[in-house]
């Protein structure tokens, strides 16, 4: 006991001494419009899908444990073809936080995820051009930026456009201003690359509805991992448009993208674990094929070495407590 306790203290003196402070933490949640009891999530161990009135109790725990930035993902009873769920008054991510806010006010602060892939019968993040299988960017810039006004009705801090249309910063930060909500950040998905760690995310959010959700093919509107020059234009463009923070998505193979990031354009950049990365150690540890604390350290002071501000990830709760141990 007292060397785990040990080796406690030491992983967080070794996430201090990176720069690692809570207040850079931002802990994803997902929330379930239907049923009376949370979804254990079989292959992202310890992350459970919560319904509406679960939400007070995983935040309270949140905030004791210093953590003060939350990213809400809804996920909806039903599909349609276009995701009118997205894009209701009384959609999952409205209702939540209106009901957050209400319950603790600024002591959160609340990122909501701005996408379509999640309420569509599609699973992709755009809406398609009729019949054809191509997917219309403006028309889904249009929806993008109705869903982020009306999460900032609801109460957002920042909502967090993660569909990779071109345009979609400029046209939401148009929105948000013409109908008041100035204070509104924009946390854009710049650089969010093509990959299959996204699965485990898509097993929860996809699989009832969109059998083959393993086999979709975002890559059209995704970043390719092999280029870096139409990252870093993306990135740019992004910045141009009016976002306030970029994200880097997924992260631990990416760190030279976070480090070309900050000494290129020397803005604040988020980083995100994505389910894949988070799955990958947690079950090598439950194998017995590694130490999942001294994994989760080094990955997370990675991200933080290489410039990230502020870091998106499911370990968040667990690397709070590490910090407490220093």
């Amino acid at each position: 006991m007292q060397n785990g306790q040990l080796a406690k203290r030491e992983l967080g003196w070794l996430l201090n001494s990176v720069g690692l402070k809570k207040k850079h933490l931002v802990c994803p949640i997902f929330v379930r419009d239907r049923g009376n009891k949370q979804y254990h999530i079989a292959n992202m161990p310890d992350v459970a899908a919560i319904t509406l009135e679960k939400t007070t109790t995983q935040i309270q725990d949140i905030i004791e444990l210093g953590i003060s930035s939350i990213m809400i993902f809804g996920l909806p009873a039903e599909r349609d073809d276009v995701g009118s769920q997205a894009v209701s008054q009384n959609g999952i991510v409205q209702n939540t936080v209106r009901k957050l806010k209400m319950e603790f006010g600024d002591a959160i602060s609340i990122v909501t995820d701005v996408c379509i892939c999640q309420y569509n019968l599609s699973g992709h993040c755009g809406l398609f051009e009729g019949k054809n299988d191509l997917v219309d960017n403006d028309r889904t810039v249009r929806m993008l930026s109705d869903i982020a006004l009306t999460h900032a009705q609801a109460g957002a801090d920042l909502v967090a456009p993660s569909a990779m249309m071109d345009g979609q910063v400029t046209s939401i930060r148009s929105s948000l201003d013409e109908h008041g909500y100035k204070k509104t950040k924009i946390l854009s998905y710049s650089a969010k690359h093509f990959s299959s760690l996204y699965s485990p995310f898509r097993s929860i959010a996809f699989s009832k509805q969109i059998r083959d959700y393993k086999s979709l093919d975002k890559s059209s509107y995704q970043i390719s991992y092999s280029n870096l020059r139409d990252c870093a234009r993306k990135i740019e463009n992004d910045i141009r448009e009016g976002a306030d923070m970029i994200v880097v998505k997924p992260s631990i193979m990416y760190l030279d993208v976070i480090s070309m990031v900050k000494e290129k354009f020397g803005f604040p950049i988020a980083a995100q674990t994505v389910s894949g990365e988070y799955a990958m150690i947690k079950s090598a540890a439950n194998n017995n094929w590694i130490n999942e604390n001294e994994w989760k350290v080094t990955s997370i002071s990675a991200l933080k070495r290489a410039g990230a501000d502020s870091i998106i990830s499911y370990f968040c709760k667990d690397i709070a407590r590490l910090l407490d141990c220093r």
